[in-house]
């Protein structure tokens, strides 16, 4: 969680992200893009330079085999797929341990064909590095957030080995390669422990270490007794006694923290740092000065780097891979296939349905021209890249905004070219849903994260409250009636719906019949506006056939009760799109009567937006954790 939480502000440049060739498969899903992702965790390949694996957050591991210009999902026995920590046995490469975000700890003795669970203690331990004794490969130390573990035969029993640890939130581990029973860790809110009887028992070595939280160790291959620390806002720090003492390291390091610390083991006098925010710095002397090495790498938080003999691997917070064979001095993002792009957002153009804009979790705001056969990030003025939520301007479709997390509402009137902030008058930043008023798109409501509904007269210039009668703060949903524009919907987090007949100006409470107050998604049938569909957080899909005064379970068929969003045919409103947290895609022909899962090529079950194509509504895009699938209905199978 530390590497998503302290994301700051970023522009992006824009960056092509191709997928081949785009398609949407008859009755099956095809994944389009865009690729790359949150890459939490790297691992180079020692005996072989074009083997790589990557960490993603959701989408599990992937591996090249072709040093990044290709990945392939390497999932088989992997029960979880937040991807936190990567570790290649040095003396036989085909044993590989993965550690996960919650998930426990797993390991292949084939080069990530198959995975088991070898998870010291609870199986939802979450674990942030792992480090291999290069003495003796059956001797594994796990750095997790309840303290450190270790195995001394490969995985099959492990130990907790605190003892003398203040804090038991540890990030990072290095092993003494002269003296391996010496192992240094990198602790949250207690800086640097030491252990050199092979973690028995530790102590603290933070003198001249002005922060406490450190993230990346890393020892002098040739020199043990230099030892590298990466600290969150102090920089680097160096130690040349072992960690009896350490003094700043930063001069010409711009941005202070670093989440990742890589020694050229060939040359030990230069060294890789990853910063967030500020991309890869590169020291050639030890770390006595820093100049920043980031032509052509796009996107500049760094999570994680590896090294090969042939390359140097960064993973970012968003942007994917990126690869650099010349010391760093030049990076590419390769990123093909590699589905880890976690898409929140989708908006089709209604006039130009090869025209599609995805907003991720991270990686910003992407747009196709090409029905998903390509994608680029637009994100020039935009101050995050986490988005949640996108809407595009029903009768201008080059007008769109988009909702970012912590940064409130941006706007772009150049279909996305260009965006600049949309937010007076909001007193929350935390925007969860956007509606544009079809009659009038200078009117919007916005539903925002603990301050309610918000609402825009202007076309977005600023916004004022409008929550009289609404009872919760959170607000998830929003739908606004396509015959009466001043009848609007909120789905709220705990408070079910409420309903308003004056645009806005009170609401009341329309929850007859809804037994769980959690809505995440609504839906207006288009044909007859007193049909709603709503989606909840526990209990599936609701129906009310009296504009919202009451409601019934429709969920027949369905198999999760976790509706994230719905979607209705625009042309036979009796087809209704249902997204899952957990199971993917459904379907009804019968207007919610019974569903049918639609899963077929869809390798992420955790479905987060859905857009019908106006222009086709056969074709249906799906906002997924591997990003963007697309499919094609035939006529029999859609209506």
């Amino acid at each position: 969680m530390r590497r998503m939480l302290t994301v700051s502000c970023v522009v992006l440049c824009i960056i092509l992200f191709t997928s081949g060739v785009a398609s949407a498969g008859n009755n099956i899903w095809t994944s389009n893009g865009p690729y790359g992702g949150p890459i939490w965790a790297l691992g180079a390949d020692p005996t072989n330079q074009a083997i790589v694996y990557a960490g993603t957050w959701g989408m599990g591991v992937f591996k090249s085999i072709n040093g990044g210009s290709t990945w392939n999902a390497i999932n088989t026995g992997v029960t979880n797929h937040f991807i936190s920590a990567i570790a290649i046995t040095p003396s036989n490469s085909a044993i590989v341990y993965m550690g996960t975000g919650g998930g426990g700890l797993f390991k292949s003795t084939n080069g990530g064909s198959k995975w088991k669970m070898v998870s010291p203690g609870t199986p939802y331990l979450f674990v942030n590095f792992l480090e291999i004794d290069p003495t003796n490969p059956a001797t594994v130390y796990a750095a997790t957030e309840s303290g450190i573990y270790k195995t001394t035969n490969a995985g099959t029993s492990w130990d907790e080995i605190n003892a003398g640890l203040t804090s038991s939130r540890v990030y990072a581990l290095a092993i003494d390669p002269a003296i391996p029973t010496t192992i240094y860790a990198g602790t949250m809110d207690g800086g640097v422990f030491k252990s050199t009887n092979a973690g028995s028992s530790w102590i603290a070595k933070n003198t001249g270490l002005t922060n406490s939280y450190v993230y990346s160790l890393r020892i002098d291959p040739k020199t043990p007794t230099t030892i590298y620390a990466g600290t969150e806002g102090s920089g680097v720090f160096k130690s040349i006694n072992s960690g009896m003492t350490w003094k700043p390291a930063n001069k010409g390091l711009t941005n202070h923290y670093i989440y990742a610390l890589v020694i050229n083991p060939m040359n030990p006098a230069s060294i890789y740092a990853g910063t967030s925010g500020g991309g890869v710095f590169k020291s050639v002397n030890a770390g006595v000065s820093w100049i920043a090495i980031n032509t052509g790498l796009t996107n500049r938080y760094i999570s994680v780097i590896a090294a090969s003999s042939a390359a140097i691997y960064s993973g970012t917070n968003g942007g994917g891979v990126f690869k650099s064979t010349d010391a760093g001095t030049t990076w590419k993002a390769t990123n093909a296939k590699l589905n880890g792009v976690t898409v929140h957002g989708l908006q089709v153009d209604p006039t130009h349905s090869a025209t599609i804009y995805a907003g991720t979790g991270g990686g910003g705001v992407f747009k196709s021209t090409d029905a998903c056969a390509s994608w680029k990030a637009i994100n020039t003025g935009l101050k995050e890249t986490f988005v949640s939520v996108l809407a595009i301007d029903p009768t201008t479709p080059k007008i769109l905004y988009a909702g970012i997390n912590g940064e409130g509402i941006f706007k772009s009137t150049n279909a996305g070219a260009s965006w600049k902030a949309a937010k007076t008058g909001l007193t929350s930043l935390l925007i969860y849903t956007l509606a544009i008023d079809p009659t009038n798109p200078a009117t919007l409501y916005a539903g925002t994260i603990n301050k309610g509904v918000f609402k825009s007269t202007n076309a977005g210039a600023s916004w004022s409250a409008v929550n009289i009668g609404v009872t919760t703060s959170w607000v998830y949903s929003l739908a606004i009636d396509p015959t009466n524009s001043a009848t609007i919907y909120a789905g709220t987090w705990g408070g079910g719906v409420f309903k308003s007949t004056d645009a806005g100006a009170s609401w009341i409470a329309v929850n007859t019949g809804l037994i769980d107050p959690y809505v995440y998604s609504l839906v207006i049938d288009p044909d007859s506006s007193v049909v709603l569909y709503a989606g909840t957080g526990h209990s599936g899909v609701f129906k009310s056939s009296d504009a919202g005064a009451n409601w019934i379970a429709v969920n027949v068929g369905l198999k999760s009760n976790v509706i994230d969003v719905l979607e209705i045919d625009p042309i036979n409103s009796s087809v209704v799109y249902a997204g899952t947290r957990d199971r993917g895609a459904f379907k009804s022909s019968n207007s919610g009567a019974a569903w049918k899962a639609i899963n077929g090529g869809l390798t992420s079950t955790s479905v987060y937006a859905l857009a019908v194509d106006p222009l086709s509504p056969g074709t249906v895009h799906a906002g997924t954790a591997g990003g963007v699938f697309s499919i094609n209905f035939t006529t029999k199978q859609a209506h």
